[in-house]
């Protein structure tokens, strides 16, 4: 049910960098929250320099010219628990899956009310009760 969209820098990564994001973010769900892996929904946008500010030290960190940010949309019934899982996960796969580091990845989770889901044809399928994850 989490719906990731990345703001990555324009031309720093391949299709194949790309699509090993988001790999990564899907395996993040499954490793850190345990869900299905087809739960796959995942954005992924390139901003030019003049459209992606990053600041390359705020909170002590060591960013580079890979910097981004990821905001995900997130069931607002998780727990702190499940989000620190799923914010290590993050980091934890796309440096493994794509050689980003930890440093570089901006998280911003966005709490939804699983209400506010569709998976399509127009029913909020977890409108009368939570996911079965």
């Amino acid at each position: 049910m989490p719906v990731f969209h990345a703001h990555i820098p324009k031309g720093r990564f391949t299709s194949e960098q790309k699509k090993a994001i988001g790999d990564a973010l899907n395996q993040s769900l499954v490793q850190g929250l345990g869900i299905p892996e087809g739960d796959r929904f995942i954005i992924i946008s390139e901003h030019g320099e003049d459209e992606l500010f990053i600041d390359p030290t705020f909170m002590e960190m060591n960013r580079t010219a890979n910097a981004m940010i990821i905001s995900v949309m997130v069931g607002a019934h998780r727990p702190l628990s499940d989000k620190r899982a799923l914010m290590a996960a993050m980091t934890r796969l796309l440096e493994e899956y794509a050689g980003i580091s930890p440093d570089d990845v901006f998280i911003s989770l966005v709490p939804v009310p699983n209400e506010n889901f569709s998976f399509g044809k127009g029913v909020p399928q977890l409108a009368e009760g939570g996911p079965k994850w």
